[in-house]
């Protein structure tokens, strides 16, 4: 695995992602908690089909700025690209957009683990 990997995930801003119905907020617009599950699943998937049989990596730092708000029907994407490789901590930055320009952005950081192990610990 190398620096640079990165993938863009898309969504569009439904009743279910906002603020008001999330409970993070009493306005119909895109959620905070919700653009950062978009940005995690882009640092997620940019290194998926880079990991060994059985791992998978789990979100343990996520500092963003939400810039923006984002209304009902409009699409957001977000987009991770791995810039930091500490043998199993991953670095992103990540940042997320809608038709007007950009509405977060910030790092996040992932751990490589094996699912099972992992999960056997709980």
């Amino acid at each position: 695995m190398d620096t640079g990997l990165s993938f863009t995930a898309t969504m569009r801003v439904t009743p279910e992602v906002t603020a008001e119905y999330i409970g993070s907020g009493d306005l119909a617009v895109l959620a905070t908690p919700a653009m950062c599950a978009l940005m995690e699943n882009a640092a997620m998937m940019a290194v998926a089909t880079h990991l060994e049989e059985g791992q998978t990596t789990v979100g343990t730092a996520l500092n963003i700025e939400h810039l923006r708000a984002t209304k009902v029907g409009k699409v957001v994407t977000a987009t991770a690209v791995l810039t930091e490789i500490n043998g199993r901590e991953l670095k992103f930055n990540i940042a997320a957009r809608d038709e007007v320009g950009v509405i977060g952005e910030g790092t996040h950081s992932r751990f490589i683990v094996y699912r099972e192990k992992f999960m056997s610990k709980l």
